[in-house]
C-alpha cells in the first residue's frame, strides 16, 4: 500500500508534491515578492508603525491583535514584522502554553483577559481563545457543547473589548496543504527551527479536512461587524506580512499618518471566507 504523501514520516519533503507548493501551484501570484522590494516596503510601513505607537502612548489608546491561522502559516513571523522597530515596553507578544490544571478550572476566557492592553499598549496574541474552536475541537480536547458555548460567548466577549475602547483586529492566515507540509519539513530538518515542530503538528498533518471544516465554522460563527476577521493568503509570506500591517495602519487615524506611505492593500492577499 502506497504511503500517504501528506505525512511527516519521510526524511525530506516528497518531490511529488513540489508542483503544488507556492509558486508552482494554483496561486494568485506567479512568483514570490522580491526580498529587496519587501524590505523597502517593510521599512516604510514600520516607520508608520512607530508613529502609531507614539500616538497610542501619547493618547492612552489600546490596541489588541489576534493572529490565528493554519499551522506554519507564519503567525509568529508576521508579528515579528510588526514589532521589529517598536518599543518592546509597550508592545507585548502573548503566546500562551497549554492551560494549567488551575486554568482549566477557570472561565475559558479568564487567562486571556489578564493580558489585555492597558493604556498606551499594543498587544499581539500569537494564537488566542480561538484554540477552543480550532485545535481543541479537532484534536478532541473539548466537547461539542463547549464549542457551541464558545461560539455564543465570543461575540459578547469581543464586543465588550471594542466597546471598552480597544482597537481590536483579528487575522486568519491561510496556506495551501502542500506548502504547509513543505514548511513543516523545513522545520523538521533545520536545527534552528525544529523546536517549532510539535507533537500536535505531527498529528495535525493528517487532519487537514477536519481543520478545514472547523476553520470555516469558526469564521462563519465569529465574523461580526464589531470584530470582523481579516483573512490573508500567506502562501507568499512577504506579501502577507505587508498586508497585515497595512490593514492596521489603514484603520486608525493616528498623528502624522501618511496614506501614500501605507499604500493600497493588495486585494489578492486579502481573501473571502469562501476561499478558506
Amino acid at each position: 500500500m502506497k504511503k500517504d504523501l501528506y505525512s511527516l514520516d519521510f526524511e525530506t519533503f516528497p518531490t511529488e508534491l513540489e508542483g503544488l507548493t507556492f509558486p508552482h501551484g494554483d496561486f494568485s501570484f506567479a512568483k514570490k515578492m522580491k526580498k529587496s522590494k519587501f524590505e523597502q516596503r517593510l521599512e516604510e510601513l514600520q516607520i508608520e508603525l512607530v508613529k502609531l505607537q507614539k500616538w497610542v502612548r501619547e493618547n492612552d489608546q489600546r490596541i489588541a491583535m489576534v493572529f490565528e491561522g493554519r499551522d506554519a502559516a507564519g503567525k509568529g513571523g508576521t508579528i515579528k514584522r510588526f514589532t521589529g522597530n517598536l518599543n518592546s515596553r509597550y508592545a507585548r507578544v502573548v503566546a500562551l502554553s497549554k492551560p494549567s490544571d488551575a486554568e482549566r478550572g477557570q472561565w475559558y476566557f479568564q487567562r486571556y483577559v489578564q493580558h489585555m492592553p492597558t493604556h498606551g499598549e499594543m498587544v499581539f496574541f500569537d494564537r488566542s481563545w480561538y484554540n477552543r474552536s480550532g485545535v481543541e475541537r479537532v484534536m478532541g480536547f473539548c466537547d461539542e457543547d463547549q464549542v457551541q458555548t464558545f461560539f455564543q460567548e465570543v461575540p459578547v466577549f469581543e464586543g465588550m473589548m471594542v466597546r471598552e475602547g480597544i482597537f481590536f483586529f483579528k487575522f486568519w492566515l491561510t496556506v495551501g496543504r502542500a506548502e504547509q507540509l513543505k514548511r513543516f519539513y523545513e522545520r523538521k530538518n533545520s536545527p534552528l527551527k525544529n523546536w517549532k515542530l510539535s507533537p500536535i503538528d505531527h498529528k495535525s498533518v493528517g487532519k487537514w479536512d477536519e481543520y478545514t471544516k472547523a476553520i470555516a465554522d469558526q469564521v462563519n460563527q465569529t465574523h461580526t461587524a464589531t470584530a470582523p476577521w481579516t483573512i490573508i493568503d500567506s502562501n507568499d509570506q512577504r506579501r502577507a506580512r505587508l498586508a497585515a500591517i497595512q490593514t492596521v495602519l489603514a484603520a486608525i487615524d493616528y498623528t502624522g499618518k501618511d496614506e501614500t506611505m501605507i499604500g493600497e492593500i493588495d486585494n489578492r492577499v486579502i481573501i473571502d471566507q469562501e476561499a478558506l
